[in-house]
């Protein structure tokens, strides 16, 4: 025997419920389409009239700010790679820099083209550009309309605030400048308001512009805002600069207008030691060319009145060496003031270093004094572009004021030890150069006068070429200094970072099929009700017998009156079914019950009834439901007699089996509603009623009260050779379910069989069949063949496929929010 492959079953299987999940939910595919529609169309027209929003980048190479002697003082940054990029990011991004970045553009007025959607910043295409006198009172924020008239003149009038959008609450215009003509070139001023507007595209005449004057303050802050820096990677002195504008080349401008700022600022700083080195050079050859002057003009009258050409051989050896020493001996005395001057900073024990000269200008070769002030000139630039962002108390400061402390310790001792020394080797010339004046005290009287002058000029004319060629040197440092940070990378396009239309396309598409799809989800989740057979068979442990489709005709007699609906041949199936139940009974008794009303359990004792009738069988319906009858009135039948009459026993049974209009149909009325429905149904009047029943119809069809609610039908279900138990699909509980599940399981009731009625749409779908749960093979509303035999409903279908073509929308909602 071949071996069963179960797992090839568990496949099917899972296959088959993937199948029912998506033909359980893409029915619901016209709302799927509606709010996909309405949020694509909401998206589109958000984003016409939505402003673009761009992201403009640049980049910026930044010097690491940690000199080799800072770092031997600092011990620790010994090993630290330097690279602090904090102070840059904060300086970047302050108001200051804003404000000298704003200095190079003209961002104080904006331009706006007049149109009904959306705002349109012109910037440098506008064809007029404001001169805004800001030392003025201005209004601002305030929008104008600026009508160009022709290419002398233009008029102003009051913008329409709705079409930018503008705060109500905000300043109004400036009254007295609108609704007049003016020249272009001519200055505007009034109380409140001073500018100049000039024409810079002739060829626009008639074109309406809204312009609004920006107040620098509030600008300043705003853009110093919208910045923001961000190292390019963590190993890298690289800044990266990012804003967000509407307008690309606005963005563009300002971005790469703040980087020059901050280059230029950082080489003003480097400057300025040159600056002062130069400016007290300038100082000091102020004093000297006076003197040098003086002494000259002294010179020449003393050779001119004594007749002197030239001084004897025998001292110029000795003068010279006079003048090298005079020489050296105030080149010491420039140092010495110098290195008093360092002190005296010193000992103020200022942060401020920006006007220190630099040794290497004065001429001192010491290179460590040379390291330690240019350590200390730079940590003063650095406390100092610090300070701009932030206070004193901030970590960073503290941490460059520690620094400070160290480097100036160092330079205290330095100077200290330099003054000393230089004092030493100035005494040591003066010595000398007491032992050559002894030496020229032997020459005749005018010589010595005239070597005493000639020494004074050449000491100051040698002090005088000194500092022309200090001079000349920190000019040419000047020159050819340049700032270590550089522009790496200009700002050039912008990235359109609002709206994403390609997104806010996917996330409308998506939230148009989510929500109604999670809505049906839900629906379905909090729905307790029995939705289609497999719902049934999970909560239903009865077998099921039929399946009877959704009727929409107008009458409950659909066999009688439609013998050749899908409804009808339901029926006939049901009926097919039950020949084989209780085959050994000449008359066969059936009970049709529910959980609660309204389920239709008349509905199909009534047309089950009929379908017996239509097989040639003599049947008979009991409305058996003495609480609320119904059966009466689908025969049309208005007598207050029938069966609660005979259970009293005011009338006899023959008298209450009324004849339908149909052949071999009958049907017992309820009669009149008594007041102890359930005792009246277990008197032995009943057994008689059943007797009499079987001894003279073929089927005898019992529609008794819904089980759910009463108690005398589960006895009732006892005397009964089949009991049938309706369930209506989107109506029955799952919980009403119960009751009779139990009684099935403890074998309180026999007989039992499920019948599935209302059917809309009825779970497995092939090819147009609906295979039922249970042992009958039944064709549904699907089934195309059906509709191809039974010519009627056929017409109907055909009708209704047109009718759906135009109306599936309201036949969708229709379902969706079908109600029990």
């Amino acid at each position: 025997m071949e071996k069963l492959d179960l797992s090839q079953l568990d496949n099917e299987e899972k296959a088959l419920e993937i199948r029912y999940v998506v033909a359980k939910y893409i029915r619901y595919w016209p709302w799927y389409v509606l709010f996909i529609f309405l949020f694509v169309t909401a998206t589109f027209l958000f984003h016409r009239y939505t402003v673009d929003e761009y992201e403009v980048n640049g980049s910026l190479v930044i010097k690491t700010n940690s000199s080799p002697e800072a770092r031997i003082l600092d011990r620790s940054n010994i090993f630290n790679s330097g690279i602090n990029l904090e102070n840059d990011i904060l300086r970047l991004r302050s108001k200051n820099m804003a404000r000298e970045a704003l200095k190079k553009l003209h961002f104080d007025v904006e331009y706006y083209a007049k149109t009904n959607i959306k705002d349109i910043e012109l910037y440098d295409r506008s064809p007029i550009r404001f001169e805004v006198d800001w030392n003025h009172l201005q209004v601002t924020d305030t929008p104008v309309e600026l009508e160009i008239l022709s290419e002398e003149n233009f008029r102003l009038t009051q913008a329409d605030l709705s079409i930018l959008d503008v705060n109500s609450a905000q300043a109004s215009s400036d009254e007295s400048i609108l609704n007049k003509t003016y020249n272009f070139g001519q200055e505007i001023e009034t109380a409140r308001s001073k500018f100049t507007v000039f024409l810079t595209n002739p060829g626009r005449t008639g074109d309406v512009i809204l312009f609004k004057l920006v107040n620098p303050t509030v600008l300043e802050e705003k853009l110093a805002k919208s910045v923001q820096v961000s190292m390019a990677n963590e190993y890298s002195s690289v800044l990266k600069l990012t804003t967000t504008t509407k307008v690309v080349e606005k963005g563009r401008d300002y971005i790469n207008a703040l980087m020059q700022t901050y280059i230029e600022y950082d080489l003003n700083e480097k400057n300025k030691i040159q600056e002062n080195t130069i400016s007290f050079i300038e100082e000091q050859l102020g004093f000297l060319e006076d003197s040098l002057r003086e002494k000259e003009q002294e010179l020449q009258r003393f050779k001119v009145e004594n007749k002197m050409l030239d001084v004897s051989a025998e001292f110029s050896n000795i003068l010279g060496k006079m003048n090298s020493l005079d020489d050296r001996s105030a080149e010491l005395d420039y140092q010495l003031q110098y290195f008093e001057e360092i002190k005296a900073y010193m000992e103020r024990k200022t942060r401020d270093y920006s006007d220190v000269i630099a040794p290497s200008v004065i001429g001192v070769p010491d290179p460590l004094l040379n390291g330690l002030i240019q350590t200390l000139v730079t940590l003063s630039q650095d406390r100092r572009k610090l300070l701009a962002t932030v206070n004193e108390n901030h970590p960073e400061v503290t941490k460059i004021d520690v620094q400070m402390d160290k480097v100036q310790d160092a330079l205290f001792e330095n100077v200290v030890n330099l003054i000393d020394n230089t004092q030493k080797q100035k005494q040591q010339i003066l010595r000398e150069i007491g032992g050559y004046d002894a030496e020229f005290a032997t020459l005749p009287e005018s010589e010595s006068k005239y070597t005493a002058i000639f020494r004074e000029f050449k000491l100051r004319e040698s002090l005088y070429t000194y500092l022309l060629e200090k001079r000349a040197e920190a000019g040419i440092a000047r020159a050819a200094n340049v700032s270590d940070n550089a522009i790496l990378d200009l700002a050039k396009k912008g990235t359109l970072v609002f709206p994403l239309k390609l997104q806010n396309y996917g996330l409308a598409i998506a939230l148009g099929f989510l929500l109604p799809f999670g809505f049906v989800v839900l629906r379905d989740i909090f729905d307790d009700s029995i939705k289609d057979q497999r719902d049934l068979k999970k909560h239903f442990m009865i077998p099921q017998l039929g399946v009877i489709g959704y009727s929409s005709k107008d009458t409950n007699k659909v066999v009688l009156e439609h013998p050749k609906s899908a409804v009808a041949e339901s029926f006939r199936s049901l009926r097919s079914a039950l020949t084989y139940l209780a085959s050994g009974k000449n008359t066969k008794k059936i009970l049709v019950t529910s959980s609660v009303s309204g389920e239709g359990k008349t509905f199909t004792s009534l047309n089950l009834a009929s379908a017996m009738a239509l097989g040639s069988k003599k049947t008979v319906v009991v409305g058996a439901d003495l609480r609320r009858p119904k059966l009466a009135s689908y025969f049309n039948h208005t007598e207050k007699v029938g069966l609660s009459t005979y259970l009293i026993g005011k009338i006899s049974a023959e008298e209450i089996v009324i004849p339908s209009q149909h052949e071999n149909l009958f049907f017992v009325p309820s009669g009149v509603i008594p007041p102890n429905p359930a005792e009246l149904l277990q008197t032995p009047k009943l057994l008689e009623f059943l007797k009499y029943l079987e001894d003279h119809f073929d089927i005898v069809i019992f529609d008794t009260p819904p089980m759910g609610l009463v108690s005398e039908t589960i006895d009732l279900m006892r005397l009964f050779d089949i009991n049938l138990y309706v369930v209506r699909q989107n109506y029955t509980i799952k919980d009403h379910l119960v009751m009779i599940n139990d009684l099935f399981n403890n074998k309180q009731v026999r007989n039992v069989y499920g019948v599935f009625n209302g059917i809309i749409n009825s779970g497995y779908h092939y090819e147009g069949y609906n295979y039922g749960y249970g042992n009958t093979y039944l064709y549904s509303q699907n089934n195309k063949y059906m509709y191809n035999y039974y010519g009627d409903d056929l017409e109907q279908k055909k009708k209704k496929i047109k009718k759906s073509q135009k109306f599936d929308l309201i036949k969708s909602i229709r379902k969706l929010f079908r109600t029990r």
